[in-house]
């Protein structure tokens, strides 16, 4: 059980480095399947948020901060907040469905933009032989 669970994040460490590899893949994979390119953006976006959290937070810590993870975290729970409370004034209710996937998708987004400034960030520091 040991080797399997050493396996799997070894598979998920080297996905998470370069995660436009598991967007393209889902991508391809489901654009081929289901004909439906619209569905299979959606889906891949969905799936790469997971390998973008665990990238841009060893990032986030690498920059000198210890709670990488705790950030992203804390920022998802403030975009839940105003979107569930945006939700609520405009239909009365929060549709729980919904908010999750706003906030996963916007955390996409928001994380895909982190990973490409955090990656040239430390390129550069790597390049310029900065540490810290």
């Amino acid at each position: 059980m040991a080797a399997f669970w050493d396996a799997l994040v070894k598979a998920y460490a080297a996905l998470a480095v370069v995660p436009i590899i598991p967007f393209l893949l889902v991508f391809a994979v489901v654009s081929v399947r289901s004909g439906d390119r619209n569905r299979a953006i959606k889906l891949s976006m969905d799936i790469t948020t997971a390998f973008l959290l665990g990238c841009v937070s060893m990032l986030l810590n690498r920059m000198g901060t210890s709670f990488g993870p705790y950030i992203i975290l804390l920022f998802m729970l403030i975009m839940g907040g105003l979107i569930g409370g945006a939700q609520n004034r405009l239909r009365g209710k929060v549709d729980a469905a919904k908010l999750i996937r706003a906030i996963w998708r916007l955390s996409f987004l928001v994380m895909s933009v982190m990973y490409v400034l955090l990656m040239v960030i430390e390129l550069a520091r790597r390049a310029f032989g900065a540490t810290a």
